[in-house]
């Protein structure tokens, strides 16, 4: 499965998107990345976490944001 290391339980931060049943939510490790860090540095930072989560969270957010736009017309009155 692409998301096996996202994982949803009630029990671990209110069931927030984690990784493989951590407390490390995909949303911390996104606004590090976001914020500059690199792998090696976010690694460094949590070692519990590996390049593998790393990039699941990046994918997971890719997914989520992928965007459709449907075109609707409008209804005659």
């Amino acid at each position: 499965m692409i998301f096996e290391r996202i994982t949803f339980d009630p029990q671990i931060m209110g069931g927030r998107a984690c990784i493989r049943g951590m407390r490390i939510t995909v949303s911390l490790v996104l606004s590090l990345v976001a914020n500059g860090m690199n792998n090696a540095e976010i690694i460094e930072a949590y070692p519990y976490l590996e390049v593998e989560d790393i990039q699941a969270c990046l994918n997971y957010a890719a997914f989520l944001a992928n965007e459709e736009i449907h075109s609707f017309t409008e209804i005659p009155a």
